[in-house]
């Protein structure tokens, strides 16, 4: 990994550890193990240093559920999948903790990749809800968008529960919820 592609990631897991304030550039460069000069040499600043990491961050998370919810198989299947992917529960999802950094949802620049990640995430299950319906999987009454709002939600919320409780299964126990509340739509 060269010097740019070590500061990134160590932004990334700093950001996803400590939030926007607590990642400092000094953390990352001992992270990293890259000297200022090389730091200021790849990014303008600590923001401009933030950006490429959260644009990473957002980026993996879509290519993962891309991955998911595109894989061979039924679109509930696929959906499942996704949902019950499994995930680090008690650090919280990378993208969904920024937003409860103040720092970052001030700042448009650092807030957009986060905005288009979710915005992207809800549409992207519209679509493959809209393809289960159009395939006969599921009843035509269940609102799509809604739904896989409520999917995001869940997620996010599961990500908190667990967080709060210190306990991964709260995540589970979330996720099986939807689950169960979509199984009603099944045909």
């Amino acid at each position: 990994m060269d010097t740019r592609e070590r500061l990134i990631e160590s932004a990334r897991e700093l950001l996803w550890e400590r939030g926007y304030v607590g990642t400092s550039p000094k953390a990352v460069q001992q992270r990293s193990g890259a000297g200022q000069g090389s730091m200021y040499h790849h990014f303008r600043g600590k923001p401009d240093l933030a950006l490429a990491a959260i644009t990473r961050t957002a980026d993996d998370l879509r290519g993962r559920a891309e991955a998911e919810l595109s894989a061979p198989g039924s679109p509930i299947q696929r959906i499942t999948t996704y949902l019950r992917r499994e995930r680090e529960a008690l650090r919280g999802c990378p993208v969904g903790r920024l937003t409860q950094d103040p720092d970052v949802m001030a700042d448009p620049t650092l807030r957009a990749p986060i905005e288009e990640t979710f915005a992207w995430l809800r549409k992207r299950l519209t679509d493959v809800l809209a393809e289960a319906q159009r395939q006969g999987e599921l009843d035509g009454e269940l609102d799509l968008a809604d739904t896989a709002a409520a999917f995001v939600a869940v997620l996010q919320g599961g990500y908190v529960l667990a967080r709060a409780a210190g306990d991964a299964g709260a995540y589970t126990q979330a996720v099986d919820g939807v689950l169960g509340l979509l199984s009603g739509h099944v045909r």
